[in-house]
């Protein structure tokens, strides 16, 4: 029987636990970026469609194309160039002198050219009256050293004021206001009320 030999071999190391660490992130590959790219690219240009679709609509050139026919090329480029569609053309209003008879010729002698008046109508028996014209432009006043006898049907021969009371005073008015004034001279007595006086 042969004699044992001791056991040289050092002994194991103790046991020790796993320190904590971060979870590891693995990167994808090539393709997988190439694609967020593309995705990031295709949004980028969304958003930019979106904005120039915007601008045109609020400048107004996404409906300067659909003009209305016999629209001219300069209305059209105006549009465009301001971002604003033109004003429609405004026509001139014609005026005519209206010979107006009022009922208190004092009144009347206090008017000059170029006052601006209101013209109220009352009819007799009806205690509401209403408003002819308003702010309408004194033309003209006949005066007693005018002859205007025959210038303005209603005068007298020393002009201003006729034997049935009032007296005269022309205002520039339209067409329509005048053929109002007419009327109402004819059913009723007029008045003027001063809405502002020139004295320069």
């Amino acid at each position: 029987m042969l004699p044992s030999v001791p056991d040289t071999r050092p002994a194991p190391p103790a046991p020790r636990g796993v320190p904590p660490f971060d979870p590891l992130r693995v990167r994808g590959s090539r393709a997988g970026r190439l694609r967020r790219v593309i995705r990031g690219q295709r949004r980028a240009m969304a958003a930019g469609l979106a904005l120039a679709s915007a601008a045109l609509a609020a400048s107004g050139l996404g409906t300067s194309g659909a003009a209305a026919p016999g629209a001219s090329g300069t209305a059209g480029a105006a549009a465009v160039a301001g971002g604003v569609p033109p004003a429609p053309e405004r026509r001139p209003v014609r005026r005519v002198s209206a010979a107006v008879r009022i009922a208190d010729a004092a009144t009347v002698r206090l008017l000059r050219a170029g006052d601006r008046v209101d013209v109220i109508a009352a009819q007799d028996g009806d205690p509401v009256a209403r408003v002819v014209a308003k702010d309408v432009q004194v033309e003209h006043v006949p005066r007693a050293t005018e002859d205007v006898g025959h210038g303005y049907p209603g005068t007298d021969g020393d002009g201003g004021t006729a034997a049935g009371g009032g007296a005269l005073v022309v205002l520039s008015v339209e067409r329509d206001t005048a053929a109002a004034l007419a009327g109402a001279g004819v059913s009723g007595r007029l008045a003027v009320v001063v809405s502002h006086a020139d004295r320069n």
